[in-house]
């Protein structure tokens, strides 16, 4: 058994499985760095002398390019394999942190966290370890999707908690140094686990009519179906941003305090967690077209809610009603790509998704903040989310719709 090729049966198999744990393990150590530069900011808004707008520039350029960055990661990784991704990405998080820990000026730090920690670190790791998890798994492919993805949270319930305590005890320097090493070397030692490449299933190799659906996607070009999803990527991500962004100054706004506004949000990341994998379940019974337009129903329900009640004891049920909503929407596109698109190519088009995704966050949490402005309160905030999650809702109903006709006329 080789590192280019391997047997059938390993689909769906205990060593499935064990891949899978690694998988979650580099997840969960590239993830790192996302979550880290919050619990640092204040430290490095102090030291370098900066107004907080400047201390946010590196999360901010380290996203996009994480975005960015999925998508030649994923294309590699349908060339050349995850190990190898995630090989570069573990030496990249690595030289991102210690050169980000020995910055002299928020400029430097910032490029640090965009073309290192973000263009290529951390981008190794969501697109193309989700896209590889799909092709290891047929019947159980939602769960083991939703374990892969799961590890973006886990990272933010580890890592912060143990920057913090970094933070205090050593400064922020000593801390990002220390997570080079920890997560970079971890990234690249996991690495030479994931060196067998996927398995040749019967729907790459036959000419069946799945193989040939796969060229046509709900009847569309590959192309027009790529950007379909990627607008319903978008939408649903601009409608996620509001409460994820804006709950803790909700919170305050109504008096409640932020530290209320943070318990809330902990609350609706926890929740996500427990969302993932039950989306997960449910993909792998009614498939990820429908998981995707069951939980567009149920986040545009959690937003509307928001709406009527702004009492304490009400947000903190919204906000786990939200978090267990919204945490299935992101792995069910990597489901749908899988089910419908070549197999040889998803890394790529699920990195193009995630982008998608990630810009939705960022103008979703740009917009209600400008809405708010506009209109000095949050009310026209959510409305304008529950607008964003009705496009992302109308292009998977439109797309189930045509899955449907076709499969009658077949």
């Amino acid at each position: 058994m080789t590192a280019q090729a391997a047997p059938e049966h390993l689909i769906d198999s205990r060593y499935a499985a064990w891949r899978l744990l690694v998988t979650l393990g580099i997840m969960t150590l590239g993830g790192s760095c996302m979550y880290v530069v919050a619990v640092v900011l204040p430290a490095v808004q102090a030291e370098f002398g900066v107004s907080r707008a400047d201390a946010s520039m590196p999360y901010t350029v380290m996203m996009l390019a994480f975005g960015l960055g999925g998508i030649f990661m994923g294309r590699l990784a349908d060339r050349a394999g995850v190990h190898i991704t995630s090989l570069i990405g573990g030496v990249f998080i690595a030289l991102g942190f210690i050169l980000a820990g020995l910055s002299t000026n928020i400029w430097w730090f910032a490029a640090a966290h965009a073309l290192l920690l973000g263009l290529l670190g951390s981008s190794s790791t969501f697109g193309p370890l989700v896209a590889d998890t799909s092709l290891w798994w047929n019947k159980h492919r939602g769960i083991a999707v939703a374990v892969c993805a799961s590890g973006n949270y886990v990272a933010g319930t580890i890592w912060p908690a143990l920057a913090q305590r970094g933070v205090e005890t050593h400064g922020w320097r000593t801390t990002y140094m220390v997570l080079g090493v920890v997560c970079g070397v971890g990234m690249v030692l996991l690495s030479f686990l994931m060196r067998q490449r996927p398995p040749q299933t019967a729907a790459q190799v036959a000419g069946s009519a799945q193989a040939l659906q796969s060229q046509q996607p709900f009847g569309l070009s590959l192309g027009k179906a790529q950007t379909l999803l990627c607008v319903a990527g978008l939408a649903c991500c601009v409608a996620m941003a509001m409460p994820q962004v804006h709950i803790v100054a909700y919170c305050a706004d109504l008096g409640f305090g932020a530290a209320r506004g943070a318990e809330m949000l902990s609350l609706m990341l926890a929740c996500g967690i427990v969302s993932r994998l039950i989306s997960g379940v449910i993909c792998d019974r009614i498939g990820g077209l429908r998981t995707l337009l069951m939980g567009s129903v149920l986040q545009g329900v959690a937003l509307l809610l928001f709406l009527p009640f702004d009492g304490l004891v009400s947000l903190y049920v919204i906000s786990a009603l939200f978090g267990l909503f919204q945490g299935g929407l992101v792995p069910s596109y990597a489901i749908i790509v899988r089910e419908h698109f070549p197999a040889a190519e998803v890394g790529a088009r699920i990195g193009a998704i995630i982008m998608a995704t990630l810009v939705g966050m960022a103008l979703g949490g740009w917009m209600s903040g400008k809405v708010f402005d506009l209109t000095g309160s949050y009310h026209a905030a959510f409305i304008n989310g529950v607008l964003w999650n009705a496009l992302n809702l109308s292009i998977a109903l439109w797309l189930l719709w045509r899955v449907r006709r076709m499969a009658r006329n077949a």
